[in-house]
């Protein structure tokens, strides 16, 4: 699901459109408030293509309150403006946008740049994935390590016993204190 927010409702179908045709579900925003009450819904989007210049919230406040919320922060944004000089570029990257188009639109550059984010997107939350399960897996194999320690420590504990049973409570004594 893919995110479209501007204040001009004809960029809203023209984009929306353009998105639909290359296979996209698009949702789309008139306004910031609006866009952050639907980033916090459920499905989140994958994608958010924001306009800077809106009434009311601008793009960069909107980005910098989807930052600001744990919830929607890691939703990558790409900033769809008119604004073209390389200072509004800047700041765009400096709230956190993942990349900045200006208008008018080309085409085939929104579509690459869309498909570049959600691949990106997809890459960065199977490495999260490969993580949660090596950690576990790590996690896993310290408990079976830790058990078989303290069974080696009482059968060695076991076989000195035999012999001399002081011998044998003081190897689990020196255990405890280990």
């Amino acid at each position: 699901l893919l995110l479209i927010v501007d204040d001009v409702p004809t960029n809203l179908s023209v984009l929306g459109d353009l998105l639909r045709d290359a296979g996209y579900r698009v949702k789309a925003a008139t306004s910031g408030t609006a866009a952050l009450r639907y980033a916090a819904m459920e499905p989140r989007p994958a994608l958010i293509l924001l306009d800077v210049m809106m009434p009311e919230m601008n793009g960069f406040e909107v980005l910098t309150r989807l930052k600001q919320d744990p919830a929607t922060r890691d939703i990558p944004v790409i900033f769809l403006t008119a604004l073209d000089n390389a200072q509004d570029e800047e700041r765009g990257f400096q709230h956190g946008a993942a990349d900045y188009i200006a208008k008018p639109i080309k085409p085939d550059v929104v579509l690459a740049r869309v498909r570049s984010q959600l691949l990106a997107q997809f890459a960065l939350n199977w490495f999260r994935d490969q993580n949660t399960v090596l950690e576990a897996e790590v996690a896993r194999r310290m408990a079976e390590n830790e058990l078989i320690q303290t069974v080696s420590i009482r059968a060695l504990a076991h076989l000195a016993e035999i012999r001399d049973p002081e011998t044998g409570n003081h190897i689990l004594r020196t255990q405890s204190y280990v």
